[in-house]
């Protein structure tokens, strides 16, 4: 429980402090879907990739020196299957969601919507929502509790994949002009 508040709450901040200069770029998933809408541009997109994987990498290193542990360490937790894969479709997938669906109606309250999603998705999905690429691949490199062996990161990497073009398709759908009319919100 207190990992997951930790990251929730965390991602509350960082979401608020590097929303206004980057728009909160940490998610090469959620980067794809903004790419496809045209929102952000290649060039760009794949320079974040480059930063947020570095900063996973050195974000489990500054982990592993602040509890004395080896820094370079691989993943030895195996998180294989198809239920595996399908929960991290379906938490990549709620996280788009959360997104684009809170920036669409109450774009402040977006930081506390990613927050609280991320923190109730650990707990309702089988893979724990990594619901990230980078975060992924940076998981790879620590052998604590948290990992997942590079034999699984694959799979996670297809869901995530699949769960992000899934609602990006839902959202350009549910979220179009016309159906937006029909809702009053308030």
């Amino acid at each position: 429980m207190g990992n997951t508040l930790a990251t929730g709450a965390g991602l509350v901040v960082l979401i608020s402090i590097f929303g206004p200069i980057s728009g909160a770029r940490f998610n090469p998933a959620v980067n794809l879907v903004f790419t496809l809408r045209r929102e952000l541009a290649w060039r760009d997109a794949v320079a974040y990739l480059a930063a947020q994987v570095v900063g996973g990498v050195l974000g489990v290193w500054a982990a592993h020196a602040m509890f004395a542990a080896s820094i370079w360490q691989v993943s030895t937790k195996l998180r294989d299957g198809p239920g595996q894969v399908f929960a991290e479709a379906v938490a990549t997938f709620g996280l788009i969601l959360t997104i684009l669906g809170t920036l669409r109606f109450r774009p402040a309250l977006t930081p506390a919507a990613v927050g609280l999603y991320i923190t109730a998705a650990y707990w309702v999905t089988a893979s724990t929502s990594f619901a990230n690429p980078a975060v992924t691949l940076a998981r790879s490199l620590t052998d604590s509790f948290s990992g997942i062996a590079p034999v699984s990161v694959p799979g996670f990497l297809a869901g995530q994949l699949a769960g992000a073009l899934a609602a990006a398709g839902l959202c350009a759908w549910l979220f179009r002009p016309a159906a937006v009319a029909m809702v009053k919100v308030d």
